[in-house]
């Protein structure tokens, strides 16, 4: 498996971030999810743009999402102060969530995460389902990532 060469985003501005939220698309393991699609869902939704800060692909490809410097929409009550990473999958054949995450966005999601506290070093990181009645992202998030 080749690694992914994981990037943060350029500030202009920094906020006051204090946690890392990981989600899921909640989409069919295999399905691969642009982060146009995103965007659609989340206009649709109401929102100005996509609501997470970086997306994942199942190839570990990371894409950047809502610029860092603006204040998320993805987890409510949290956004002001949350950077939001989603990887794309979370639901596997039968549509029930479950942990899809291939080998290489494993990777790039830790690789990620490391890059994150190293910007914003107080920040705790959660999983979505802390805040919300979901499984996503259908792993523990805070306890696999305690050590960082």
């Amino acid at each position: 498996m080749k690694t992914q060469e994981v990037k943060l985003q350029s500030l202009k501005v920094k906020r006051n971030v204090n946690e890392i939220i990981i989600h899921c698309t909640a989409t069919p393991a295999g399905r691969e999810v642009s982060v146009a699609e995103i965007d659609r869902w989340h206009r649709e939704r109401g929102f100005n743009s996509i609501g997470y800060h970086y997306v994942i692909h199942a190839d570990g490809t990371v894409e950047a999402g809502r610029p860092e410097s603006v204040a998320g929409a993805h987890c409510r009550g949290h956004n002001a102060r949350s950077v939001g990473v989603v990887y794309v999958g979370g639901v596997n054949a039968r549509g029930k969530p479950e942990d899809t995450r291939t080998a290489a966005q494993r990777e790039s999601l830790l690789v990620l995460v490391r890059k994150l506290k190293e910007r914003y070093p107080g920040a705790m990181i959660h999983g979505h389902c802390e805040f919300a009645a979901k499984a996503c992202p259908c792993f523990n998030a805070a306890q696999e990532y305690a050590g960082l």
